[in-house]
């Protein structure tokens, strides 16, 4: 499921507010790969993304009772997940620069291409891969947000707690940088040999709609 339709999520926040298990159940098969893939490309490590990732499906226990009868799930749990990165940064001391760690950024699952697709696509998102490593988190979870997850400017703003105009200003600067990320890897490319010994860049990809 990657679009809950609106009276299905809000049936489910009321069980989950009720405590049904079967609707913890629900929601965490919709949203787990979503969040930890989320979470990951904050991170840029599979071991802290697993850890909020578990943190966060745990706040969603506890707070169920608490959340409110129009509460959107999708965006709730976003939330929850960037401020649990920005806690675990803050105590850690942890700048942008200090992780050099890339994973694959986009989850496999389509068909399998042709062999010149599955070459272009290896391309492509190296490039973008390591361009959106060179950016800083606020530019990296805009870009996720609208480009991968699907969600609006005015959604995508609710999460990073912004104002739409300021997120949309954001977004705007992110995607330009990625720009300029990217146009200095064109000039810069990975030898073949060093992609085909990463297995972060041997994944099909959906790079294209992280771009403007």
């Amino acid at each position: 499921m990657t679009v809950m339709e609106r009276d299905i999520e809000l049936a489910l926040v009321g069980r989950l507010r009720d405590g049904e298990p079967a609707a913890f159940d629900a929601v965490y098969e919709a949203y787990r790969a979503r969040v930890f893939s989320f979470l990951a490309r904050l991170t840029r490590s599979r071991e802290v993304a697993e850890d909020l990732a578990e943190e966060t499906w745990l706040r969603l226990v506890e707070t169920a009772p608490r959340l409110r009868s129009d509460t959107r799930v999708g965006p709730w749990l976003f939330t929850v997940a960037r401020n649990l990165y920005y806690s675990y940064c803050r105590s850690r001391a942890i700048s942008d620069a200090a992780s050099d760690q890339l994973i694959s950024l986009w989850p496999g699952g389509s068909p399998r291409p042709s062999p010149f697709e599955e070459a272009a696509a290896r391309e492509l998102e190296g490039r973008v891969e390591r361009a959106l490593a060179l950016l800083p988190a606020s530019h990296r979870e805009a870009l996720l947000l609208v480009g991968v997850e699907g969600m609006t400017p005015a959604e995508a703003a609710g999460v990073c707690g912004l104002t739409s105009e300021a997120f949309r200003q954001r977004l705007s600067r992110a995607r330009a940088a990625l720009d300029r990320e990217l146009g200095d890897i064109r000039q810069s490319p990975v030898p073949p040999e060093a992609r085909e010994d990463d297995p972060a860049l041997r994944t099909p990809t959906k790079a294209q709609e992280v771009l403007p």
